[in-house]
């Protein structure tokens, strides 16, 4: 079932949406501009915290705690035992001897899409056609039915239960104790067969009077997966495991913290199986370069946003008749494409100059020697062609 509506918007609607469109773009360049100053300054600060880490790491044996390393941040490998056993205190299951407990949630719940198509017309105002259509599936998120169209015959649930990790406090590692979060993020995910008595006490904490059953390894609430209704529940569990881990933090008594560096980063790092210091901080330097990059490009994208919204004006008053308009908006998007890859690159040098000035300098007056290089050996081929 598709429900169609028209709507028409005058040129005096569309004016004032876009004045408002220019303030949303202004808002959002400066935000942007924030951001990727503020991300260089975080990638280069991360960089330095992980290289002073990497000089004063110490690899020590994991099978005793020693004195002599309190406070030091230093790296062991060993094998992992966890202190307690994780548990979905929610809905009562549990896994033995694991690092941590994965729950998956879905449900079947009704989506609404939306297509929409607008056509201009003489005088600037503009007339738009938006279908709305109506499926059921399976969504791990809630749905809000109350934001749709036609909420009346497309009703979910207004709650459901969240996909969440539940992990053990602390996990052995040789004779330290380590953060069991720092161990289930590196750990190994098996699926978990949810026991006849966990079932029951399952039921017991969704409250629901649906049929509660196994469906492989997940649980099925409702009254048949071949036949699903809207509100039924598909839960499954994962266990996580690890059985030997290397980390690196700062020794304190016979538990392993994050370390804090000169310039205040903190560094905690965990990897699976055992991985040598150096291998460590190699992923975590490629992690953060990885980090800087997108948010480098969000921002990037961001500033193009901000310079259409901002152009957008201009293509509007241009729809009085709708061709000039199409073509003002053509010639504003390829100038918001030429700010973006102006601007852009301006901003990520200032956080460079900002956060590494010497650096920054040298670089400028490397390409400004270069550039004087460059005229000045075109100048002497010019004077050699001409004699």
């Amino acid at each position: 079932m598709s429900i169609t509506e028209t709507t028409s918007t005058s040129w005096f609607g569309r004016l004032k949406n876009a004045l408002i469109g220019v303030l949303v773009g202004i808002v959002l360049l400066i935000a942007c501009a924030w951001l990727l100053i503020w991300n260089e300054g975080r990638a280069i600060g991360t960089y330095r915290a992980l290289a002073e880490g990497a000089a004063q790491v110490a690899s020590i044996p994991s099978d005793a705690v020693q004195a002599s390393n309190e406070s030091k941040l230093v790296h062991i490998s060993g094998a992992v035992k966890p202190e307690g056993v994780p548990q979905d205190g929610d809905l009562g299951v549990s896994a033995r001897d694991a690092i941590a407990l994965f729950r998956q949630v879905e449900m079947y719940q009704w989506v609404e899409h939306k297509q929409s198509s607008s056509e201009k017309k003489l005088g600037g105002s503009e007339e738009t056609t938006t279908t709305y259509s109506y499926t059921t599936e399976w969504r791990s998120e809630l749905v809000r039915s109350g934001d749709f169209k036609q909420p009346l015959d497309h009703q979910n649930p207004e709650r459901m239960p969240e996909s969440k990790t539940f992990a053990v406090e602390r996990a052995g590692v040789g004779a330290f104790s380590v953060l069991g979060k720092a161990i289930a993020d590196i750990g190994a995910y098996s699926d978990l067969t949810p026991t006849d008595e966990e079932l029951a006490k399952l039921a017991q904490g969704l409250g629901t009077d649906k049929p509660v059953k196994r469906d492989g390894h997940a649980v099925y609430i409702g009254r048949g997966a071949s036949t699903p209704e809207v509100g039924d529940l598909r839960i499954s569990y994962q266990r996580i495991d690890a059985k030997e881990a290397s980390v690196v933090g700062r020794q304190s008594g016979t538990t392993l913290v994050p370390y804090e560096t000169t310039n205040h980063h903190n560094i905690l790092l965990s990897a699976a199986g055992d991985t040598d210091a150096a291998q460590m901080f190699k992923t975590a330097e490629k992690e953060n370069a990885l980090i800087t990059w997108l948010m480098r490009g969000a921002g990037m994208v961001g500033l193009f946003i901000g310079f259409v919204c901002i152009f957008s004006l201009l293509s509007v008053i241009g729809d009085v008749i709708p061709f000039i308009g199409s073509i003002v908006a053509f010639g504003t998007t390829v100038l918001a494409v030429i700010l973006t890859l102006l601007v852009g690159p301006l901003l990520i040098a200032i956080g460079w100059l900002a956060y590494r000035p010497v650096i920054s300098i040298g670089i400028i007056a490397s390409g400004v020697v270069l550039a004087a290089f460059v005229v000045r050996y075109r100048k002497r081929k010019a004077t050699q062609s001409a004699a």
